[in-house]
């Protein structure tokens, strides 16, 4: 109930927003050019102006998310030789992929996870849970963090944020469209923009909403093979797999614990719904990893 009355009212700021632009900018009739007709051309101009907006914001601030979503405690000074053993670890992967140093952290979790954020490859986070380095030994960590420094050499945060902002344009494109037409059409208000379009818009950002999220979570499942791929390069095929099959182990163990919504696309782990997943079956992973040439 609380994430769904936080996007009611981000939905409402977001068609106040689109009311103000509308007049500083002078988009004129882009919703009710004569009363009839819709400007299709401003309509959508308008939508990617958002879109785009919200997805870039997000990725740009995705640094300062993930470490308050995860707690993660970035190391300016190793003051283990867990933590000294994890910097060195990074540096070196980092290095050998052609990336700049990325800032490194430690979450407190006792399941073993990781991920990767930032808004390009040479300002990025790498971050590992306190349980992976508790169980995992060094070569299956340090593999899951050639996983993550996949991720940063591959661009995914950068690929991903701006999928993320093509399917948010149309969502609210064709949220529009159809509040319109319930509002024309159907119920045949011809006086403005009447309660048929603001409540089917919302209904519809909702609706057209989770189909975005599968063509993202497609993309993600692409991307997440070409990491595993890029784990097993910067570390070994065969750490690759040990540890993804130690993943799975704890998963069947039930000792998952995913990441905050917002970070699961870059992490180890990842759901285990179907078109929802960010991440592929773990089965899959590891097959794609024992048969390259598939």
């Amino acid at each position: 109930m609380l994430r769904i009355g936080l996007f009611l009212l981000t939905n409402f700021a977001v068609l106040v927003l689109v009311g103000i632009v509308f007049n500083l900018l002078g988009f004129q009739g882009i919703l009710d050019a004569n009363g009839v007709n819709l400007n299709l051309g401003g309509l959508l101009t308008l939508c990617a102006l958002f879109g785009f907006g919200g997805a870039l914001i997000s990725l740009l601030m995705s640094k300062t998310i993930a470490r308050m979503t995860t707690r993660t405690q970035v190391i300016d000074q190793p003051r283990t030789a867990d933590e000294q053993w994890l910097v060195e670890t990074v540096r070196e992967l980092a290095q050998k992929a052609g990336i700049g140093m990325p800032d490194v952290g430690i979450f407190p979790m006792p399941q073993a996870n990781a991920f990767a954020t930032g808004w390009n490859r040479n300002s990025a986070l790498v971050a590992v849970s306190s349980g992976l380095l508790e169980r995992f030994n060094r070569d299956e960590a340090r593999a899951v963090i050639g996983h993550e420094i996949g991720h940063v050499a591959n661009g995914d945060m950068v690929t991903l944020a701006l999928i993320q902002g093509v399917v948010n344009t149309f969502v609210m494109f064709f949220a529009r469209l159809v509040g319109f037409f319930v509002d024309r059409v159907l119920l045949r208000n011809e006086q403005g923009l009447g309660i048929g379009y603001y409540v089917t818009s919302i209904i519809m950002d909702m609706v057209f909403g989770v189909f975005a999220m599968m063509v993202v979570a497609w993309f993600s499942r692409r991307r997440e093979y070409r990491a595993d791929a890029a784990g097993a390069s910067l570390a070994n095929p065969q750490s690759m797999i040990a540890a993804l099959q130690r993943i799975k182990a704890e998963s069947e163990a039930g000792r998952e614990q995913p990441l905050p919504s917002n970070m699961k696309a870059f992490g180890i782990y990842g759901n285990m719904g179907a078109l929802l997943a960010s991440h592929p079956p773990l089965e899959d992973r590891i097959l794609a990893l024992q048969s390259p040439q598939r």
